[in-house]
């Protein structure tokens, strides 16, 4: 089992920043991707951010490109989203999951992953 837990969550204004932190626990020597995804109340799990650890080739949604910065560093086990330029339409709840490996026409399937975090929530004001 792969446990997962993450912070840097939290309450902030409209263009305003947050950090996301996920860090990795158990046997993690099978999971060679790790994502970030989000939810919403009503909405569907969405795919935001992946990045593959070996070659840390990264995979962004569309709406989050050029604001979102997904990173990961191999020592501490753990992966970051920086988040900047953040909208209203940003409020999540944001998940950290990891599977074997990322590609590029699945990295957004949350069906795949098979190890989810807590969830951290990020709610962004007007």
């Amino acid at each position: 089992q792969v446990q997962l837990v993450e912070s840097g969550g939290g309450s902030v204004q409209a263009g305003g920043s947050l950090r996301l932190s996920c860090t990795a626990y158990g046997y993690t020597y099978s999971s060679n991707c790790m994502a970030w995804f989000r939810q919403a109340p009503g909405t569907e799990r969405e795919g935001v951010a992946a990045i593959r650890i070996s070659d840390r080739r990264t995979y962004y949604t569309d709406s989050v490109k050029g604001r979102f910065t997904i990173s990961e560093d191999n020592d501490k086990n753990t992966v970051y989203m920086e988040m900047n330029s953040l909208k209203p339409e940003d409020t999540a709840m944001y998940y950290c999951a990891a599977r074997f490996d990322c590609y590029s026409d699945s990295w957004s399937k949350s069906l795949d992953f098979a190890y989810w975090g807590q969830g951290t929530q990020v709610t962004v004001s007007s």
